[in-house]
């Protein structure tokens, strides 16, 4: 069994490597909104599905998907970042994938979706760890 500083230790490298991995996979889906696809492409998409206010429903997945994709490799904002994500998913899967008629991704399911939400929402939760900007930030705060 491993000690409670052991354990604090696991602890902290797993949620770093959530955190990276989460952030990978957001920046490469807002680049591509932002510069494969466009935001005018993106919008077409979105407005094609049925999305309300499409432009501005674009401009909002993009930055939350790149910058929150930053922003969790950082471990900055992570709370915050976490809540946005959900609600982008929430909105892609109300909007694209619901009615799908399969939870898998090659179907047009949401399982990618789901598992985002479910990985951001956990992150948020729980924290960025002590390896993140958040825990450096009020560590300095705690000393000052």
């Amino acid at each position: 069994m491993l000690s409670t500083g052991a354990s604090r230790t696991t602890s902290d490298i797993v949620i770093l490597i959530a955190r990276v991995a989460l952030g990978v996979i957001l920046i490469a889906h807002g680049w591509q909104k932002f510069f494969t696809n466009t935001i005018d492409g993106t919008s077409a998409f979105f407005e094609s599905m049925g999305i309300p206010a499409a432009t501005a429903a674009a401009i909002f997945a993009a930055t939350v998907e790149l910058v929150g994709g930053a922003l969790l490799i950082l471990g900055l904002a992570t709370p915050v970042v976490g809540v946005l994500v959900v609600l982008d998913m929430l909105g892609a899967w109300w909007f694209v994938h619901a009615d799908a008629g399969t939870i898998f991704v090659d179907g047009g399911g949401y399982e990618l979706v789901l598992a985002l939400a479910a990985g951001t929402a956990l992150v948020a939760a729980v924290g960025g760890g002590r390896f993140s900007l958040d825990h450096l930030i009020l560590a300095r705060r705690r000393a000052a």
